[in-house]
């Protein structure tokens, strides 16, 4: 259902005889002048609400992303895939530390200066 009202070229016609009729060729000017600076008005309005409901929707949408964005943040598969790996490694990074200590000091030991036992060669 269209709620524009639709003007043709005859009923704008008869608006302008009857407006020059009731008005008179002399005051006819003003009241144009009026008549445009009311539709101006009432255009500037029209668009303020409607950058007011614009802004509304905007408001509303980026609600939803921010609600949305921290179920994301709450419910993150890989934050909680990343936990239960390195919860089930634990043991296993335990063990290579121990191994690995276990190697540095028999290899510290082992690398103790030893006396020379030969004398060197001359020439």
């Amino acid at each position: 259902m269209n709620l524009v009202p639709q003007f043709g070229l005859m009923e704008l016609l008869l608006i302008a005889v009857v407006a020059l009729i009731v008005v008179g060729p002399k005051d006819l000017p003003k009241l144009m002048r009026s008549a445009g600076k009311f539709v101006a008005k009432a255009k500037a309005m029209a668009g303020e609400f409607t950058a007011a409901f614009d802004q509304m929707a905007r408001e509303t949408e980026m609600d939803d992303l921010r609600q949305e964005i921290e179920t994301l943040k709450k419910e993150n598969v890989f934050s909680k895939t990343k936990k239960e790996l390195d919860e089930s490694l634990a043991p296993i990074k335990d063990d290579i530390r121990k191994e690995t200590a276990a190697v540095n000091d028999a290899a510290s030991k082992t690398s103790e200066p030893q006396p020379a036992t030969e004398e060197p060669a001359k020439s």
